[in-house]
């Protein structure tokens, strides 16, 4: 029983024990109100067991939360960043190259928002190695 319900049911005693007469129009109106607060302490109690039960799910929402973070973050370490500069506003820009197209000749700065010309280092040796780049412009 919570502090609110014990308050009620207190009160609910007094008007007993003062023999609070309900058939005179004070009476009638001190036993409604006594009703009302007892519905209203009834209906705090639903919110607090509702609450409770919003809490345990939060935590086990929480839980899982950390377990991805966890799992993201550990991927996230594993990704290599390349720094490039952009030529025109000289801000530095971590690119994950693994993420570009190989094909792709340019990035967008998001600084400046300038095209900036993609240079990609071929690991073979020969003209018909068959990675698509053109070793001539290399």
């Amino acid at each position: 029983m919570s502090y609110i319900s014990e308050r009620v049911a207190f009160i609910k005693g007094l008007a007993e024990g003062m023999k609070v007469d309900d058939t005179t129009n004070e009476g009638k109106l001190l036993t409604a109100i006594i009703d009302v607060l007892d519905d209203i302490s009834l209906a705090i109690e639903d919110v607090e067991e509702i609450q409770d039960e919003m809490s345990e799910q939060v935590d086990g929402i929480d839980e899982d939360l950390a377990e991805l973070e966890k799992i993201v973050y550990e991927a996230e370490d594993e990704i290599e960043f390349e720094e490039i500069e952009c030529p025109y506003c000289g801000e530095e820009i971590e690119v994950d190259l693994d993420l570009i197209d190989e094909d792709a000749e340019a990035i967008e700065c998001p600084h400046c928002h300038q095209k900036i010309e993609l240079e990609w280092d071929c690991d073979c040796d020969g003209d018909e190695c068959g990675c698509g780049h053109d070793h001539d412009k290399e």
